[in-house]
């Protein structure tokens, strides 16, 4: 099955509204529109290309998204922000020469030799009332092909395309509604953006449920987060730690909103430290709460802890999804003991392909039909999975090992602290220094010293894990998809 078809299999006809918002969009129009577009395009330029679209989170991004995949190419979304370089590399691994390009952006790529297509392209096709050779549903699909190439740069910072497929979108799809018990009443507010595999899911899952999207490309404006969430009636938001961190630490009236529709909150994208998981479940005590991980190499989902035994699991990423088995490992393969440490890897229909034209990694990374993944994790004797640090991430100190989240989760338990980033800097002696990176409001600068956060981490830690250097900041760093960025 074509994930087009999936999503649409029930809703396509709906008398709502898919997109909600500043401008809404209905069900019968959005299919129509996707069709349409899906139609124009494979007539001019068949199948099988590899797809730039270059626009932030809108109407045009979701149609132009639906109808590549409808009409069998293979979407690839970027950051619209990108380097030029990175953009460069893209080009030359994909050969992609067509693009989907927003009006806002197009002066930005004018001096690439692409054939562009706008949003003026888009309101011609849309309003075309020609026959299209568009099969709906259409059985004999493959769900093997290709559905789109999602560019991460993981840990490594080289650029690598995840594959993901038709069936792996449709089987992380399934599972995510199972657990979050999606309905169409559901309305997600997006802030995540679509170049993102966390900001897909929101939309895959809401487009089966019949449900809807309200989009926000505005969480440097908080209020009109927080506004957009009664406004239009939302019962879900989704974030990464960061979105959390600022709307706990640095919103003054955040905890004293009453949200009259919010049944649920995701958080994925990295861990967020059990103190502000704590400082939320105290505030909302009504709100579900989800800690999730996932990888962009798992078409988004992974795992993920249930509400109810957050306080009884505090700091853990939960178990399996529905459909996916996860463990983690020795270096010789075989299931670590609780307590001990060991590597995440998973199975199941959601992991991707590989990675685009690059078999060397796909090897060193699914192996046996497993993800292995790179986070390091330990598992208690319910096979709840605690996460430790990507393998990348590990410091040594004098060859012993150490995770920067366990010395960040003291640190930003600590009064006033907002967040906290633990790096390392080469020591003759130690081999690797710890730095903290200790992030504060601005007005409460002159209030802190290093001298105390130290002491606060020997109250704490083993001496070892004791910072050496601490510096303060009244900035939070993150990327485009709102991810932490390192010091």
């Amino acid at each position: 099955m074509n994930a087009f078809d999936y999503f649409f299999e029930n809703t396509s006809a709906l008398d709502k509204e898919a997109v909600t918002g500043r401008e809404p969009v209905s069900y019968p129009r959005l299919f129509a529109n996707s069709v349409r577009t899906a139609a124009r395009f494979k007539q001019i330029h068949g199948e099988n290309n590899y797809v730039i679209i270059l626009s932030e989170n809108s109407g045009f991004f979701i149609t132009v998204y639906l109808a590549l995949m409808k009409s069998g190419n293979i979407c690839v979304p970027l950051n619209p922000a990108i380097e030029l370089e990175n953009l460069d590399k893209v080009l030359e691994k994909t050969g992609s020469t067509l693009a989907f390009i927003s009006r806002k952006y197009q002066q930005r790529f004018a001096a690439y030799n692409f054939t562009v297509y706008d949003d003026l392209t888009l309101e011609k096709w849309c309003s075309e009332e020609t026959a299209t050779d568009i099969p709906y549903p259409d059985p004999g699909f493959d769900d093997q092909r290709l559905a789109e190439i999602i560019f991460t740069s993981g840990s490594t910072g080289e650029q690598k395309g995840a594959m993901i497929t038709h069936r792996n979108i449709i089987a992380n799809s399934v599972s995510i509604i199972e657990y979050l018990k999606l309905t169409s009443s559901d309305i997600i507010e997006v802030v995540m953006p679509f170049y993102y595999c966390y900001g897909l899911s929101l939309l895959h899952t809401h487009l089966r449920v019949g449900g809807a999207v309200n989009l926000n490309n505005s969480f440097i404006f908080i209020g009109s987060v927080i506004d957009d969430l009664n406004k239009y009636n939302c019962t879900g938001f989704a974030g990464v730690p960061s979105h959390f961190q600022i709307l706990l630490r640095k919103t003054r009236d955040f905890k004293n909103t009453k949200f009259q529709s919010l049944r649920y909150v995701t958080q994925a994208g990295g861990k967020l430290h059990t103190a502000f998981i704590e400082e939320f479940i105290d505030a909302f005590p009504d709100i579900k709460f989800y800690v999730m991980y996932g990888q962009t190499e798992a078409t988004a989902r992974l795992s993920y802890l249930p509400p109810e035994m957050l306080r009884q699991k505090l700091g853990s990423l939960g178990r399996g999804i529905p459909g996916v088995t996860l463990k983690v490992v020795n270096e010789a393969g075989e299931p670590v003991k609780p307590g001990e440490t060991g590597e995440i890897i998973a199975k199941g229909d959601n992991v991707m392909a590989g990675y685009f034209k690059d078999p060397e990694t796909t090897a060193a990374t699914i192996r046996n039909g497993w993800l292995y993944t790179g986070d390091m994790a330990t598992v208690d004797d319910e096979g709840y999975i605690f996460m430790q640090s990507r393998a990348k991430e590990i410091i040594k100190v004098r060859g012993i090992r150490i995770s920067p989240k366990e010395i960040e989760a003291v640190i930003v338990s600590y009064p006033g602290v907002i967040d906290c980033t633990i790096t390392a800097e080469q020591d003759d002696i130690a081999g690797e220094a710890i730095k903290a990176t200790v992030v504060v409001n601005e007005s409460d600068l002159d209030k802190f010293t290093a001298d105390e956060i130290r002491e606060h981490c020997a109250k704490n830690l083993a001496s070892f894990k004791v910072p050496q250097k601490v510096v303060f900041d009244t900035k939070l760093y993150f990327n485009a998809a709102g991810k932490k960025s390192k010091y």
